[in-house]
């Protein structure tokens, strides 16, 4: 199986020592591939902690400049509005542990570097769920969604509420009582990430989940959803977190045995696979061999064949230049195997034949 490659944009990304001696062509298509992953301020946070800003084309700096100011006021706003879900939920003793990009920006992790992030994701406990949306109305934050079978649906099957919108702000809140949807199949305990997740040193009410459970969450998302159109992202991300925790000792040994303990031997195995044939990311031949040796990820040859051939499309860019005939194919699939692995088929069927028919919503007025 021959793809489009994607060398050009992970070069850069891990060696940004080579960005100054790109060819003005080069540079077009990576700046192209790069805004399509919502990478291009990554690729700016990497040029200046190598050394190479002042090295890099006017033009192309321009571009990675304006993602990076983006990045940073996104970040700011992020750090204001998590303050405001602390203090909201103080009152109620629930302390607000952080998801994936707010919880890599106020953790101060290398992850965080160029990472946008459009909302926030906190976790909660299940038993509380009542009481947090409640203290969170009180503190300004409302539903987006008032369809009845949107409410019902999220509330039923799925794993957070329906995203919650400042009156004034307007900014965007998911609460989450579980990393998996209820329905699903794999069925991590969320009681399990809130008791081992641990406060930030700067502020005891805001928490962030430990490095193995924030690795297996990532994992877990990524290859448990069905919109991959941030693939690459999300493997970046995992990466960077890897590379990053694999300094604390026992880190890769714990790992292991946390996915065991969470059921989520599966999605780690998939991460790392796509990891090493995407991005290089090294990944110790022991941990490799104790998640084959399982019986959750013994996917056959046949099966890990065709999975391949889906995700190595997938979870590159949604750029033309990354993408072949089958591209979109295997993103479809991959959005119905998501919902598969979500609910049962019977529910399925109905949620999609529902989605289908749903009318169109009235055009906005200009």
């Amino acid at each position: 199986m021959t793809l489009p490659a994607i060398d050009l944009l992970v070069t850069a990304l891990q060696r940004p020592q080579t960005l100054p001696s790109l060819a003005p062509r080069d540079w077009d298509l990576l700046i192209r591939q790069g805004r399509q992953a919502d990478l291009l301020a990554r690729l700016g946070g990497r040029a200046q902690a190598s050394g190479q800003w002042d090295a890099l084309p006017a033009s192309p700096r321009r571009h990675l400049a304006s993602a990076m100011m983006l990045a940073a006021r996104q970040h700011r706003e992020l750090r204001h509005e998590v303050v405001q879900v602390a203090r909201a939920l103080e009152p109620i003793g629930v302390p607000t542990v952080l998801l994936k990009g707010a919880a890599y920006t106020m953790a101060g992790l290398d992850a965080s570097v160029g990472r946008m992030v459009s909302d926030v994701d906190i976790l909660v406990p299940r038993e509380r769920l009542a009481e947090v949306e409640s203290a969170l109305m009180m503190a300004g934050w409302v539903s987006m969604n008032r369809d009845a079978y949107d409410q019902r649906y999220y509330r039923t099957w799925m794993h957070e509420l329906p995203p919650l919108k400042h009156m004034r702000r307007g900014t965007v809140l998911d609460v989450h009582h579980a990393i998996m949807p209820l329905s699903a199949r794999l069925k991590p305990d969320s009681h399990l990430l809130l008791a081992a997740a641990r406060p930030l040193p700067a502020d005891p009410r805001i928490r962030v989940l430990s490095e193995p459970d924030m690795v297996l969450h990532s994992a877990a998302h990524l290859f448990h959803e069905g919109d991959l159109e941030l693939g690459l992202r999300g493997l970046v991300d995992l990466d960077a977190l890897l590379r990053e925790f694999e300094a604390t000792p026992n880190f890769w040994p714990g790992l292991v045995e946390r996915a065991e303990h969470m059921q989520l031997e599966w999605p780690l195995h998939q991460a790392l696979r796509y990891l090493a044939l995407l991005l290089g990311t090294p990944v110790p031949a022991a941990v490799t061999q104790a998640l084959q040796a399982t019986a959750r990820v013994h996917a056959g040859a046949r099966r890990q064949r065709w999975l391949d051939a889906l995700f190595l499309r997938a979870l590159r860019p949604a750029h033309a230049s990354t993408s072949d005939a089958w591209t979109p194919t295997a993103r479809f699939l991959l959005y119905l195997r998501g919902h598969w692995l979500r609910m049962p088929p019977g529910r399925l069927a109905w949620h999609l034949l529902r989605k289908a028919l749903r009318p169109a919503p009235p055009p906005s007025e200009a």
